[in-house]
C-alpha cells in the first residue's frame, strides 16, 4: 500500500479541502506538513460545512490528524479552531490530533511586525494575511523560534524570549508601531501551556512505527506550488516550500515514504492577493467564472482573481512538485461556455516562449498566447462516471493532460465528497 501526498500546483484554492476529505476516509493518519493558518480548506460533509485553517482534514473523518514540524502554529489560532469544530461535533482530543514537539510557534508579536511591514510596503505590498506567518518562519532559520516543547520549560522561554524581543522590538520600532514586553508575552505563553501541551508528541517516531506497521499515511499540503518560496512567483509568495518533497523535511520522514503525489488543479485559475497572473480576465468572462465558483478566500474572504486554465505553470509544477497524478476540480463551473481558452506559452518582448521567467519584472512583462476549444452544452455537476460527462468535457480534459504532461487521475464534479470520477487510486499504486 501507498502513502499519498497532496500538494496545489497553481496559487492554492484549487480545492484541496475536498480531495483530502474524499482520500481521508481511506488513510489512517492524515498529516499537515507545512504553512500556517493562513492556509483555509472548506469541507462539505452532508449539511455541515467545516473551515479548517491549521487542523488536518481527515479528522473530520474520526482519523488521527499530525501538525508536523514544518508547520507553524499559532496556539490561539489552534484552540479558537478546535473549540469551533467541537462545537459542529468533532472529537478533537490529545488521542486524535498530534502535534510535533519540535514545531515553532506563532506569537502575537509575529502578527503585529507582519502587519506593519506590510503596510509599509505601501503600493509594493506582498499580499500577505497578517497572520504572523512569515516573520515565524524567519525566527525559525534564525535559530530564535520558541517551538512547543518550551512551552515546558519556563527557564527556556526566560532567556528565548529575551533574545526574541531584542529583535522584533528593533524592528517595530523602526516601524513606528508598539513594542511588547517580556512579561505580556510569558503570560500570553504560560496561560495557553496547559491546553496545548497535551497535544505535543514526538511526531517522527509515531509516524515511522505507522508506516512500518502499514498504516495508509496521508501528507497534507497548503498554498500550492506557485507559492512555494523557491519554486513560486518570487517574492509574491508563502514563506515555506509547499511542492511534495518537504512533506519528508516537515513531518520527520524519509523522503521515500511520501508515496504517490496528487496534485490539484483548478479547471480555470484562480489568485488571492498580489503578484503575477498572466492568464489573469479582467473582463466579464473573469466576473462569471468568480461568482459561479464562489471565489472568496477560505481563511481571507478576499475576491480571487480568475482567469483561464494556465498550462504551463501546471506543467512547471507538475515538475518540480513531483507530481503523479491531477486531481482535476470545478470543471463544472466551465458548464455552458461557448468556447473555453488555455494558455499554452507565453509572449516575452515579443519573443514566444513556454518557460515562466524567475524575475519579477520579466513576469510582469510576460503576455498570454491562449488556445480556442469548443464548450459543452450539457452538465458535467455531479457526474461519476465518464459516461456522464459531455464529449467536449473529455476532450478538455484529455487536453490538459497532453499539455501539462501529467494524467488526470481523479475528477472532482461538485463540492459534494461522492461527486468523483476515480481513475486511479493513488492508495493503490
Amino acid at each position: 500500500m501507498s502513502n499519498v501526498t497532496v500538494i496545489g500546483t497553481q496559487w492554492g484554492d484549487e480545492g484541496k479541502g475536498k480531495i483530502v476529505d474524499w482520500l481521508a476516509s481511506r488513510a489512517d493518519i492524515v498529516v499537515r506538513f507545512q504553512g500556517g493558518h493562513n492556509a483555509g480548506h472548506t469541507l462539505v460533509v452532508g449539511d455541515q460545512t467545516y473551515k479548517l485553517s491549521l487542523l488536518p482534514s481527515g479528522l473530520v473523518r474520526g482519523k488521527t490528524g499530525v501538525i508536523g514540524n514544518g508547520v507553524v502554529v499559532d496556539p490561539e489560532a489552534l484552540l479558537k479552531e478546535i473549540d469551533r469544530v467541537t462545537a459542529q461535533g468533532l472529537k478533537v482530543t490529545p488521542d486524535t490530533l498530534k502535534i510535533a514537539e519540535n514545531a515553532p510557534l506563532i506569537l502575537p508579536v509575529h502578527g503585529a511586525l507582519d502587519r506593519a511591514r506590510e503596510a509599509a510596503r505601501g503600493d509594493r505590498k506582498i499580499g500577505t494575511t497578517g497572520r504572523g506567518i512569515g516573520p515565524a518562519y524567519e525566527d525559525k532559520v534564525a535559530r530564535r523560534a520558541i517551538r512547543l516543547c518550551d512551552l515546558a520549560e519556563a527557564e527556556t522561554l526566560d532567556w528565548k524570549l529575551d533574545e526574541l524581543l531584542l529583535h522584533h522590538n528593533t524592528l517595530l520600532r523602526g516601524l513606528g508601531a508598539p513594542v511588547f514586553t517580556k512579561e505580556e508575552l510569558m503570560a500570553f505563553l504560560t496561560g495557553i501551556a496547559p491546553r496545548v501541551l497535551p497535544f505535543m508528541a514526538p511526531v517522527w517516531d509515531l509516524l515511522d512505527d505507522s508506516r512500518r506497521a502499514g498504516s495508509r499515511i496521508l501528507f497534507e499540503g497548503a498554498q500550492a506550488v506557485m507559492l512555494d518560496v523557491d519554486h513560486g512567483t518570487y517574492p509574491f509568495v508563502t514563506s515555506s516550500n509547499t511542492v511534495a518533497a518537504n512533506a519528508a523535511t516537515g513531518s520527520g520522514v524519509g523522503p521515500t515514504s511520501i508515496g504517490f503525489v496528487l496534485g490539484i488543479a483548478k479547471a480555470y485559475t484562480t489568485r488571492v492577493g498580489e503578484g503575477p497572473f498572466p492568464s489573469e480576465l479582467h473582463d466579464e468572462m473573469g466576473r462569471t467564472l468568480g461568482e459561479r465558483g464562489h471565489e472568496f478566500g477560505t481563511v481571507t474572504g478576499r475576491p480571487r482573481r480568475c482567469g483561464w486554465f494556465d498550462a504551463v505553470l501546471v506543467r512547471r509544477a507538475v515538475r518540480v512538485g513531483g507530481v503523479n497524478g491531477l486531481a482535476l476540480t470545478k470543471l463544472d463551473v466551465l458548464d455552458g461556455l461557448k468556447e473555453i481558452k488555455i494558455c499554452v506559452g507565453y509572449e516575452l518582448d515579443g519573443v514566444q516562449t513556454t518557460h515562466f521567467p524567475s524575475a519579477p519584472a520579466a513576469q510582469a512583462r510576460i503576455r498570454p498566447v491562449f488556445e480556442t476549444m469548443e464548450g459543452w452544452e450539457g452538465t458535467t455537476h455531479g457526474a461519476r462516471s465518464w459516461a456522464d460527462l459531455p464529449a467536449q468535457a473529455i476532450k478538455y480534459v484529455r487536453r490538459i493532460e497532453e499539455l501539462v504532461e501529467a494524467p488526470v487521475t481523479l475528477l472532482s464534479t461538485s463540492p459534494e465528497r461522492d461527486d468523483t470520477i476515480l481513475m486511479r487510486d493513488p492508495f493503490e499504486d
